[in-house]
């Protein structure tokens, strides 16, 4: 799938899951994205007549960008994402930095492939979350995610 692109979330999140088939792997991302979580929910608590609205205007440029990530790659809009977030909340810069090292040394120690963000970030931002939630329920935290038919 080098040249083309996916046409949906759905058609996107298999491939996804096929790049995690590692438990080790898909442990880090949960601890990655755990400590992303807390930080936003430290974000909200701490200061939410700020975060709050950027938060709202985060997630709507998450649904622009996921409607961009079906032609090109929206890496952009997850920057523009990132950076509302951080302007809201300078330590949220830390929960990124946290998640994504997590998720990095899963891809390239452990997985030995290059993460899918690069080519698709804002969902493979939401198949992160996907993913945890998934894992957060009990699911996925062992065997193969694409073989076990998720």
């Amino acid at each position: 799938m080098a040249d083309a692109r996916f046409s949906s979330f759905s058609e996107f999140f298999p491939y996804y899951l096929g790049e995690h088939r590692n438990p080790t792997c898909r442990a880090l991302h949960f601890v990655g994205t755990a400590g992303f979580f807390t930080l936003v929910g430290w974000s909200l608590w701490s200061d939410p007549m700020r975060f709050g609205p950027a938060l709202a205007a985060i997630l709507a440029l998450g649904v622009l960008g996921s409607f961009v990530e079906r032609h090109r790659n929206a890496a952009p809009i997850m920057l523009a994402m990132i950076a509302l977030g951080v302007w809201a909340q300078p330590w949220l810069l830390a929960g990124v930095f946290w998640a994504y090292l997590f998720a990095w040394i899963g891809h390239f120690k452990i997985e030995h492939n290059r993460p899918a963000t690069f080519t698709y970030p804002l969902w493979s931002l939401i198949g992160d979350f996907k993913m945890w939630s998934m894992m957060a329920t009990g699911q996925l935290w062992t065997g193969d995610p694409v073989a076990d038919d998720h």
